[in-house]
C-alpha cells in the first residue's frame, strides 16, 4: 500500500514538472499580436470612448506566490472604468472596426502593453494610475492637455486560465485582440492556438508582412478566407510555404494569375477551394487548376477563356454563373458536376467535360440554352451511374430516346421541348424518385407507373389534361395552376396529403391512396355528385379524416359514407339541396353559404354541436348524434319536419323556425330527454300539445317562447315545475288571468328570471306579480305600454279590511307578503311609454336591488327609491322626470342624460343621501346649473360638497371633469 502512494505521488511531481517546462516555452514563445491587423497607421479617431475593464495581475509584493507554478495562476485585478474612464481607448463588447485607424491603434496599444510586461517582469503591469491607455487616449483626443485623474477603483476578481479559455472561446478574432490588449495573462489566454485554425479577412485589407508573419505565427491553420481582399494571390503565394496543413481556401472579387495556381500544388492538406467573382488567368491562356489531393472546387461567377482542371481526387465542381468558352476536365473521380447558366458554353463543350467523368452522379447543366437532346443521350451512355440531372430551361431537349436507368433525382423545369411522348423515356428510369415539370407548356398528359416514385411537381401547365400515376411510395404531389387539367388517377400507399385548389375544369378523379388523410378540392367548380363516392366506403380512401369541398359549384347531392372522417368544409356550395352523411367519426361540419339545402340528414355523426341556421331553405332535418350538446336551427324558417335523436343534447335552439310543429317537438323531447334550454321563439306553430309534451324535460330551466301567439301558459306551468328562465317577451295575446298561476297558486317556484317585455301584461297582474314572486332575481318590463306605476309599499291595515272585513287571516297572509324579503337584484323597464310614477320604499324590503333601469320612459315624473344595495341607476331620457328623492347609501352610477325638466336643486337633494355615488351623467340636463351659458367652478363645487364621493361629473359643455 505505501508503495502504491509513493509510486503516485513521484507521478503526481513528474507531471507537475512537465507542466512547469511547457508553460516556461509558452512564455518564452509568445505570439505577435499586431500582425493580426492593420495596413495603414494614421491618428486614432475620437469617437473611441469605449468604457472597458483592465485587468493585471496580482503584485507579488501583494500576495507572495508559494510554488513557480501557482505564480502562473494568479488571480487578476479588474479595474472599472466607468464613463469617464482614462482607459477608454481599448475597445470592448461587440465594437465593430469602422476603419484601419481604430485597428492600427489596437496593434500599437498591444505592442506597448508587451513592451511594458517584459520591463514589469513576472509581477505584471501596474495600471493604477496615468499609465499607457489613458496616455494613448488623452493623446489622440487632445495631446497638449495632461491626465491628472483619480485612480480608479479596484474589483477583484478569479480568472484562471480553463476560464479565460472558455470565455474567448466565444469571440472573434478581432475580439481577441482587444482582449489581448488588457494585460499579460490575457495576451497569452488570447494567443491560444485552438482560436487561430481559422483565418477570414473577408474585405480587410492586410499587408503582406503582416500575413506572411501572422501564417508563420500560426502554421496549424486549416481554414483562410482572403474573399475581397487586395492581390490576394500575391498575400498567398507569399505565405504558401507556413500554410502546410490548410484543407480549405477562399478567395474572390480580384485576379488570380497562373503562378497562383502553380503554388497550389505546395499545398498537401488542401482539400477545399472556393473562388468566387474573379477572373482566371492570364487573357487568352488556359487557366489550369492542379493539385493532387483536391475535393471539393468551386468556381462561382468566375471569367475566364478556357479552364482546365486536373485533380484526380476531385468529387465535387461547380462552375455556376462563370464565363468560358471551354473546359477540359481530367478527374476521374468526380462525382458532382454543376454547369449551370454557362451560357457561352457550346453543347460539345458540355458533352466533352461531361463524359469524361464517368464516375458522374449529379449533373446540372440548367440555364444551359444549348444543350440536345444528342447530349443527353452520350452522357446516359458514358455516364452510366448519373442519378441526379438538372436540365431546367434547356429549351433545346424533349428527353426523347434518353435512357438514363439510375435516375433518381431529375428536373425538367421550363423545358418548352417536353411534351407527352417524352414520358415513355422518363418511365424507364424505374428508380426515379423526384420529378420536376413545372411550365412545360406543351405536355398534355403525364402517364407513370415508378415504384419508386416519392414527389412529382405538376405547375403552370396551360395544355396539361390528364393525369395518371400509380407509385406505392408516393408521398408528395403539387399540381397547381393547370387549368385544362380534367382526369386524374393516382394509385399510391404512402401519400398522406393531396391538394388540388382552383383546378376549374377537373371532372373525374380516382384514388385509390389508402393512406390518404387529408384532401382539398377548394374551387374545383366542375366537380359533379360522383366524386362523393371517391371519399365514401370502398372508394380507395379508408384513412380520410379531413375533406374540404369549398366552392365546389356543381355539386348538388352530397351522400358521405366514412367510419374515418373527422372534417369537412362545404363552404360556398351554393347549389347544393340535399346533404347525406353518415360519418360516425365526424367532429366538424362546415355548411356557411349553402344557401339552398333542403334536406339534411346527419345518421350517425359524432358531432358535438351543429349550426344549421345558415341553411334558410332547409325543410327536412334528420340528426342522430350520440355524444351532440348544442344544436342550433335558428333561421330555418320553412323546416316543417324534425327527427333530432340526440341522447346528450343540452340546448336546442329553434328560433323563427315558424313551420317547426307540435309533432316535430314532441319526438325531438322524447329522443332528448337532458335538455336543458329550449329557445322556441317565433315557432308560431306550437300549441298546447307541443307545451305538454315538455313534461319529458326533467331537466329544463330555460324556456324561451318570445315572440309567438300564446294565450294560455297552463301547460308550461304543469310540464315545467323546474323552471329558472322564462322569457315571454313580445306575446301580445297573453292576457293579466294567463299570470294568475305563478303569484296566486305558487307555479313555478324555481322561477328566477321572468321576461314580459313588450307584452299585454296590465298594471294589476305586474303589481301582484312583484309582490308576490319574491323569489324573482331579475325581471325585464321593457316597452309595456300598460304598465302606469310602479309602486311597491305595505298596503294600508284599513283598505285590507275594506277588501275583505270578515276574514283576518287573508289579511295575515297579506301582510305576511308583502313583508317577506324580495331576492330581487336587476329591473328593466325601459321604454315603457306610460309609466309615470317609480316609488320603491324602504318596507318593501328590496334588500338585494342593485339595478333599474327607466331610461326613454319619456312620460316619468316621479321616482323615489330606498333601496340599500342599489348601485346602478339609469333614467336616462327620462325628458319629463321633476321629482328624484333618493336614499340609496351603495349607489355609484347615476346616468340623467336629458332629464330636460329636473331642477338643479332637485338634484343636489336627491344625491345628497349617496355618499358612495362616484359617476354623474347630467348631459343635456338643460334646468342643471352646471349646463349653463355662464358657468364656473362653484357649480360643480356645489354637487361635490352635496357628494364628496363624487369622482366623474359628465355634463354636456365640459364634457367629463
Amino acid at each position: 500500500m505505501a508503495d502504491g502512494r509513493m509510486k503516485a505521488l513521484a507521478q503526481d511531481l513528474e507531471d507537475e514538472e512537465d507542466m512547469e517546462v511547457e508553460e516556461e516555452e509558452a512564455e518564452s514563445d509568445e505570439p505577435d499580436l499586431s500582425l493580426w491587423v492593420g495596413e495603414c497607421r494614421r491618428e486614432l479617431p475620437e469617437r473611441l470612448h469605449v468604457p472597458v475593464i483592465c485587468v493585471r495581475d496580482w503584485d507579488e509584493t501583494e500576495e507572495p506566490a508559494e510554488t513557480s507554478r501557482e505564480s502562473q495562476h494568479k488571480r487578476a485585478r479588474v479595474f472599472d472604468s466607468g464613463e469617464s474612464s482614462q482607459y477608454a481607448g481599448i475597445p470592448s463588447g461587440n465594437f465593430q472596426f469602422s476603419s484601419d485607424t481604430e485597428m492600427d491603434y489596437l496593434i500599437s496599444f498591444c505592442d506597448d502593453i508587451v513592451e511594458r510586461q517584459d520591463e514589469a517582469g513576472e509581477g505584471g503591469i501596474d495600471m493604477n494610475s496615468q499609465d499607457l491607455a489613458g496616455e494613448k487616449v488623452a493623446q489622440a483626443e487632445n495631446p497638449n492637455v495632461g491626465n491628472d485623474e483619480q485612480p480608479l477603483p479596484e474589483l477583484r476578481m478569479d480568472l484562471t486560465d480553463d476560464l479565460l479559455y472558455l470565455i474567448f472561446s466565444f469571440l472573434g478574432q478581432k475580439d481577441l485582440c482587444r482582449a489581448g490588449a488588457a494585460c499579460k495573462q490575457w495576451h497569452v489566454a488570447s494567443s491560444h492556438e485552438d482560436f487561430w485554425r481559422s483565418l477570414k479577412f473577408d474585405n480587410i485589407p492586410i499587408s503582406l508582412e503582416n500575413f506572411v508573419s501572422l501564417c508563420n505565427r500560426y502554421q496549424n491553420v486549416k481554414e483562410l478566407n482572403l474573399s475581397g481582399v487586395p492581390r490576394a494571390d500575391v498575400l498567398f503565394m507569399e505565405a504558401a510555404r507556413y500554410l502546410s496543413r490548410l484543407e480549405t481556401l477562399t478567395l474572390g472579387k480580384g485576379h488570380l494569375s497562373d503562378a497562383f495556381f502553380q503554388d497550389l500544388s505546395e499545398l498537401p492538406a488542401l482539400m477545399n477551394l472556393s473562388i468566387c467573382d474573379s477572373a482566371l488567368g492570364g487573357g487568352i491562356n488556359e487557366a489550369t487548376i492542379q493539385h493532387d489531393r483536391l475535393r471539393n472546387l468551386h468556381i462561382v461567377k468566375c471569367r475566364s477563356h478556357r479552364i482546365a482542371v486536373r485533380c484526380p481526387q476531385l468529387l465535387k465542381l461547380s462552375m455556376k454563373r462563370s464565363s468560358m468558352t471551354h473546359v477540359t476536365l481530367h478527374s476521374p473521380q468526380l462525382r458532382e458536376l454543376d454547369l449551370s447558366s454557362c451560357h457561352k458554353l457550346s453543347d460539345a463543350a458540355i458533352r466533352a467535360a461531361a463524359v469524361a467523368c464517368s464516375k458522374l452522379l449529379s449533373l446540372d447543366t440548367s440555364f444551359c440554352s444549348c444543350v440536345t437532346d444528342e447530349t443527353l443521350r452520350e452522357i446516359s451512355q458514358n455516364c452510366t451511374s448519373l442519378s441526379s440531372l438538372d436540365a431546367s430551361n434547356c429549351p433545346n431537349i424533349s428527353f426523347e430516346s434518353v435512357k438514363l436507368s439510375m435516375l433518381v433525382d431529375l428536373k425538367l423545369h421550363s423545358c418548352e421541348g417536353i411534351t407527352s411522348a417524352s414520358m415513355a423515356a422518363i418511365a424507364q428510369s424505374r428508380l426515379l424518385e423526384a420529378l420536376q415539370l413545372d411550365n412545360c407548356s406543351l405536355l398534355t398528359s403525364v402517364s407513370l407507373d415508378l415504384p419508386h416514385l416519392r414527389k412529382i411537381s405538376l405547375v403552370h401547365l396551360r395544355r396539361f389534361v390528364e393525369l395518371n400515376l400509380r407509385s406505392p411510395v408516393l408521398q408528395y404531389i403539387k399540381v397547381s395552376r393547370c387549368s385544362a387539367l380534367q382526369r386524374i388517377n393516382i394509385i399510391s400507399n404512402s401519400l398522406q396529403k393531396l391538394v388540388l385548389q382552383k383546378q376549374e375544369s377537373l371532372v373525374n378523379l380516382s384514388l385509390q391512396c389508402y393512406s390518404l388523410v387529408d384532401v382539398d378540392l377548394s374551387d374545383c367548380e366542375s366537380l359533379t355528385n360522383s366524386i362523393c363516392d371517391v371519399f365514401s366506403e370502398g372508394g380507395g380512401c379508408p384513412m380520410l379524416r379531413s375533406l374540404v369541398l369549398d366552392n365546389c359549384e356543381s355539386l348538388s347531392m352530397v351522400e358521405i359514407r366514412s367510419c374515418s372522417l373527422v372534417n369537412l368544409s362545404l363552404a360556398g356550395c351554393r347549389t347544393m339541396t340535399s346533404l347525406k352523411l353518415s360519418c360516425p367519426s365526424l367532429k366538424k361540419v362546415n355548411l356557411d353559404g349553402c344557401d339552398h339545402l333542403e334536406v339534411a340528414n346527419f345518421s350517425p355523426v359524432g358531432l358535438e354541436s351543429l349550426n344549421l341556421g345558415i341553411c334558410p331553405k332547409l325543410s327536412i332535418v334528420h340528426i342522430e348524434a350520440p355524444i351532440m350538446t348544442s344544436l342550433e336551427l335558428k333561421g330555418c324558417g320553412v323546416l316543417s319536419k324534425a327527427l333530432i335523436k340526440c341522447p346528450c343534447l343540452v340546448s336546442l335552439d329553434a328560433s323563427f323556425c315558424r313551420q317547426f310543429v307540435d309533432e316535430s317537438l314532441s319526438g325531438t323531447v322524447v329522443l332528448c330527454p337532458l335538455i336543458e334550454q329550449l329557445t322556441l321563439s317565433s315557432c308560431l306553430a306550437i300549441g298546447d300539445d307541443g307545451l305538454y309534451s315538455l313534461s319529458c324535460l326533467g331537466r329544463l330551466t330555460l324556456l324561451d317562447l318570445s315572440y309567438t301567439f300564446l294565450i294560455n301558459l297552463q301547460p308550461v306551468f304543469d310540464s315545467c315545475s323546474q323552471l329558472k328562465v322564462l322569457k315571454l317577451s313580445a306575446c301580445k295575446y297573453l292576457t293579466d288571468s294567463s299570470l294568475d298561476a305563478l303569484y296566486k297558486l305558487g307555479a313555478l317556484p324555481s322561477l328566477l328570471e321572468l321576461d314580459l317585455s313588450y307584452s299585454s301584461i296590465g298594471q294589476s297582474a305586474i303589481t301582484e306579480l312583484l309582490a308576490s314572486c319574491t323569489n324573482l332575481v331579475n325581471v325585464n318590463l321593457n316597452g309595456c305600454t300598460n304598465l302606469h306605476e310602479l309602486v311597491c309599499f305595505l298596503p294600508d291595515a284599513t283598505s285590507l279590511d275594506d277588501i275583505c272585513p270578515s276574514d283576518s287571516a287573508i289579511v295575515d297572509a297579506d301582510m305576511v307578503r308583502w313583508k317577506s324579503e324580495r331576492l330581487l337584484e336587476v329591473l328593466n323597464c325601459t321604454g315603457c311609454p306610460n309609466i309615470r310614477k317609480v316609488v320603491i320604499p324602504s318596507g318593501a324590503n328590496c334588500l338585494h336591488l342593485s339595478k333599474i333601469n327607466l331610461n326613454l320612459s319619456t312620460n316619468l315624473k316621479e321616482v323615489s327609491l330606498t333601496c340599500s344595495n342599489l348601485s346602478i341607476l339609469n333614467l336616462s331620457n327620462c325628458t319629463s322626470l321633476e321629482f328624484l328623492k333618493l336614499d340609496c347609501p351603495r349607489l355609484t352610477n347615476l346616468q340623467l342624460p336629458a332629464c330636460t325638466m329636473l331642477a338643479e336643486d332637485e338634484l343636489e337633494g336627491a344625491i345628497l343621501h349617496c355618499s358612495m355615488l362616484e359617476s354623474l351623467n347630467i348631459h343635456s340636463c338643460n334646468k342643471v346649473g352646471l349646463l349653463r351659458i355662464h358657468m364656473n367652478s362653484e357649480d360643480f363645487e356645489r354637487l361635490r360638497a352635496a357628494c364628496p364621493s363624487l369622482k366623474r361629473i359628465q355634463s354636456g359643455s365640459l364634457g367629463g371633469i
